[in-house]
Parts: C-alpha cells; sequence; structure tokens
C-alpha cells in the first residue's frame, strides 16, 4: 500500500471509540534500513490546527489492527 492510499484517514482507537487524527496531519517514523513504518506521531493541534501544542501521540504500526476505505482502527 502506498502513503498517498493511507493520506486522508482518519486514525480511530477502537479500545476508547476516540478520533485520534487524520493521516496527513501526522508525521511518519520509518526504519532506515527496511523502509518500514515504525509509528505515526499525532501532533496535538489547537483550533484550525493554527498552533500546535502539548505532546504528540506515538502509534506504533503493530497496534494498526484494520485499514478500511476511511480510517485505520487502531488498538492501543
Amino acid at each position: 500500500m502506498r502513503y498517498k492510499e493511507l493520506s486522508g484517514k482518519e486514525i480511530v482507537n477502537i479500545k476508547e471509540g476516540s478520533r485520534l487524527g487524520i493521516l496527513g496531519q501526522t508525521d511518519l517514523e520509518l526504519n532506515i534500513e527496511t523502509g518500514q513504518i515504525e509509528s505515526f506521531i499525532i501532533p496535538n493541534y489547537s483550533w484550525f490546527g493554527l498552533k500546535k501544542e502539548g505532546t504528540s501521540i506515538r502509534i506504533h504500526w503493530k497496534d494498526v489492527k484494520k485499514i478500511g476505505e476511511d480510517m485505520i482502527i487502531i488498538e492501543s
């Protein structure tokens, strides 16, 4: 799967039922040797995404349970 196919999908935590962000507003942590995604880093944005505040959320690739048409389901 290519990044452009993942971009724009909502990331949802199935345990809490919470929306964590949209892929495309996140950073990716890659393994330099393999090129595989290790984790998504979701910044904490304030209103309209104008100012970055607080701590980021790191979601490890192993926590991804399902990639659907519109969202990525994680269990963290």
